[in-house]
Formats: C-alpha cells, sequence, structure tokens
C-alpha cells in the first residue's frame, strides 16, 4: 500500500509574481533564501539538487519539479503564484511525497522535519522579499560533523547568540560577526523555536538548524547580501564558530 506525506501552505508576498518567480525558479533566487539548487528553465529540464526534474514551466505562474528514487519514492514540489490587485502575490507551495514500497523507520522523522522546514524556509521566503528583493546573495553553510539527540546543544548555541530564556521574535540584540574581529551589529529575532533560529541583519539573513530533534548534526545556512560579502571567508568563519568547543 502506497504512503502519501503531504505540505501544503499560502502566503502573501508584497512583491508582483515576477519577482516570487525570481525567487523560487531561479539558482540565483534559491540562494537568497533557500539553499543553492539550479534549474534548467523548461519543461524536462534538471535541477542539480535532489536529482529533480521540472514537471511544470510557465512562468511567472506554476513551477513544479518532480524527483524519484529507487524503491518506488517520489516527491513533488509546486507553486503557484497569482498577482492580487494591490501589486502583491500570492504564493500557494505544496510537498507532496508517495512511497509505493516499503517504508524504512525514518519515515516519520523525515515528514516531521520536511513539513518544519516548510514553515522556516516559507518565512524566509517572505523576509527576504520584504527587505532584500533583487539583492544578489552570497550563501553560507556550515554544520558540526557529529549528530546529536541531546537538546541542551542547540540551548547552548542560542546562549552563545545572546539570546535570553525569554527571547521573542521582535527582540534585538548585537550579533558579533565571525571573522571580523571586534565587528558586530544589530540583529532582529525574526523566527524562534525549538528547532530554529532565525535573525535577520541590516545585510543578512542568518539561520540555524537545530539538528537534535532528528538526530541530525547542528547547522547553519546564512544568506549575505552585502556586497563585500566572501562566501570562503564567511564559510571558514562560520564554521570555525560553529565548531567552537564553547558551543
Amino acid at each position: 500500500m502506497a504512503r502519501e506525506f503531504e505540505v501544503r501552505r499560502e502566503q502573501d508576498l508584497p512583491v508582483v509574481p515576477e519577482e516570487v518567480w525570481q525567487a523560487v525558479a531561479t539558482g540565483a533566487g534559491n540562494l537568497r533564501w533557500l539553499y543553492p539548487m539550479e534549474v534548467e528553465p523548461r519543461v524536462g529540464g534538471t535541477v542539480s539538487r535532489g536529482g529533480g526534474t521540472v514537471v511544470a514551466w510557465e512562468p511567472p505562474h506554476h513551477f513544479a519539479v518532480r524527483a524519484t528514487r529507487d524503491g518506488g519514492f517520489s516527491n513533488t514540489l509546486r507553486y503557484r503564484i497569482e498577482p492580487v490587485a494591490d501589486g502583491s502575490s500570492h504564493l500557494s507551495m505544496g510537498i507532496h511525497w508517495v512511497h509505493e514500497g516499503v517504508v524504512d523507520e525514518g519515515w516519520d522523522t523525515r515528514s516531521d522535519a520536511a513539513e518544519k522546514h516548510v514553515d522556516f524556509y516559507q518565512h524566509g521566503l517572505a523576509e527576504y522579499l520584504r527587505h532584500f528583493a533583487g539583492r544578489p546573495a552570497v550563501y553560507v553553510k556550515a554544520q558540526r560533523p557529529e549528530t546529536t539527540t541531546d537538546p541542551a546543544d542547540f540551548a547552548a548555541l542560542r546562549r552563545r547568540l545572546g539570546l535570553a530564556d525569554d527571547a521573542a521574535v521582535g527582540d534585538r540584540l548585537p550579533l558579533a560577526l565571525p571573522g571580523r574581529e571586534g565587528r558586530s551589529e544589530e540583529v532582529v529575532v525574526d523566527w524562534l523555536s525549538t528547532d530554529f533560529v532565525g535573525l535577520r541583519g541590516p545585510d543578512a539573513l542568518y539561520r540555524f538548524f537545530n539538528g537534535s530533534s532528528w538526530d541530525w548534526p547542528i547547522w547553519l545556512g546564512h544568506h549575505l547580501f552585502a556586497e563585500d560579502a566572501d562566501e570562503h571567508l564567511a564559510t571558514k568563519a562560520w564554521t570555525a564558530w560553529l565548531n567552537d568547543p564553547q558551543t
């Protein structure tokens, strides 16, 4: 018997459909709020992440990608973008997993992680379009080498970021920038949950991911919009910061 999992989300975005399309359906756009994912712009085109294939390409309104794997698994990601009279857009997003074969014991873990990550990333899309629309970005990823199931590990990272136990979305705090001695910037907490921390700076979206909920590593994926952002140097600095013994 096939097993299915589906996530659907809708959101209003403060830009025209063409700008939403650029964000969700192009490699340069994905760097600004999601992660590196190059898209060949046509039906049948390849997608660099997950071995996907473009199955819908109707700019700027309908984009979909499907990936299949051995064992009867398929995953379809779909975006529908509609204009709103005031010059904004309405985005409908959906992920549909289907498994025709024997489902392994990790299915529930992966589906729980997928749903929570969708919410965090879709929020990040809105943050990008509200505050940094059209600005090119450098994507910085770093992770710890080991997995964890201990929530205290992410709690220690939160404290190191300067987040108090009673911190809330909207709080402002200084963030020391690794690799730039003596330099800090004021950031705003734009997302705060057990599983994720999102901080928005004047030229960056800083994203921290708690792997302990799913026995994964703790990691980070930042989007840097400053004109002088250097991917290599920033990745090196944030990797050292993340793996510092004090966290």
